[in-house]
């Protein structure tokens, strides 16, 4: 099948060689412009762009895919790519352009796009964050046929993978990927064999995953343990969680609820023991105990080693940190 392939980060790259190696012939790759990017604030490709250069397929980079909007011109360029490319299918994943109603009409066979969660709970930009967040047990992989809805097409495959108690947005991800990649091949040939059938969404479950601001690093100590802990990972690797101690800014990247009983009188932030096993912080119901820590332009340390850097303070208070 002769496809076009839209995409930006490194979860959107898997895919792309996924269909490389499964032998698909992509005539065109949709993806976000270059940004600034490193200590030089240099203009980098997207991992995407990057495995299409190293595999001579054609790139088309706009700033807008709409044709009346802002960047007419760029619209207009890759309207021309597309037409060229004379593609059955799009394939999107984690692209980070709204697709215009002319576009999605364009393929004979639609676009088809890979979703990280099980549509419909956690619908648009965040959803692997969001699931980790809250708690879910279980998330997963989610193949659709694209409309003008913001992740409410049919379901064309759906496959499931637990949440476990040590999955960050980092290892998640990578998992998650792996397994779009997997699935988008497998959607494709059925498609092609005429056996795929579309499944509309149910109405009842809808749940929307926010993008993630960088405010939301900030540690509220007033929330229970666990779900502290939970931010902790969901926000590995970005925004990362984050509190101020002695004036400085303190990065949590793992960490436990504690069986440590929260003493009645401790405020909530306060650290009530700090050793090689952790820093045990008093939360709003019960007791988190982080076991890595980063000090700003410092690497992610134990606690052990962290603690030999840092010494903290038994009573000492983590505060909000400030962010830019």
């Amino acid at each position: 099948m002769r496809i076009i392939f839209s995409g930006t980060p490194d979860f959107a790259r898997v895919a792309l060689e996924r269909l490389h190696a499964s032998g698909f012939d992509i005539a065109l790759v949709l993806t976000q412009p270059d940004r600034p990017a490193g200590r030089g604030l240099k203009l980098q490709a997207s991992p995407v762009k990057q495995f299409a250069l190293a595999h001579g397929i054609p790139v088309s980079q706009p700033r807008s895919l709409r044709l009346d909007g802002k960047y007419p011109e760029d619209a207009a360029a890759a309207r021309d790519a597309l037409l060229s490319a004379r593609a059955e299918a799009m394939v999107v994943a984690a692209y980070g352009l709204i697709l215009p109603q002319w576009v999605l009409d364009l393929p004979v066979r639609g676009c088809f796009n890979i979703h990280a969660s099980l549509l419909p709970r956690w619908r648009g930009a965040a959803p692997i964050h969001r699931a980790i967040e809250a708690g879910d047990a279980e998330t997963g992989i989610t193949i659709m046929q694209m409309d003008a809805g913001l992740d409410t097409g049919d379901m064309l495959l759906m496959h499931t993978t637990p949440i476990t108690g040590r999955d960050t947005t980092a290892t998640l991800h990578n998992r998650l990927a792996d397994l779009g990649g997997k699935l988008i091949v497998l959607a494709l040939n059925e498609a092609a064999a005429g056996r795929l059938k579309p499944v509309r969404q149910p109405a009842e479950g809808v749940t929307y995953a926010h993008k993630i601001e960088k405010a939301e690093s900030q540690v509220d100590w007033s929330n229970p343990a666990s779900v502290i802990e939970r931010r902790i990972r969901a926000f590995d690797p970005f925004p990362g969680a984050s509190g101020s101690l002695a004036g400085e800014t303190i990065k949590f990247w793992k960490s436990h609820v504690d069986s440590m009983k929260r003493p009645s009188d401790a405020g909530n932030g306060q650290i009530l023991l700090a050793n090689d096993d952790g820093v045990r912080v008093a939360c709003g119901d019960g007791v988190l105990c982080v076991t890595e820590l980063q000090r700003a332009g410092a690497k992610r340390l134990p606690a052990a080693d962290f603690l030999r850097g840092f010494p903290v303070v038994q009573g000492a208070r983590f505060d909000a940190a400030a962010t830019a």
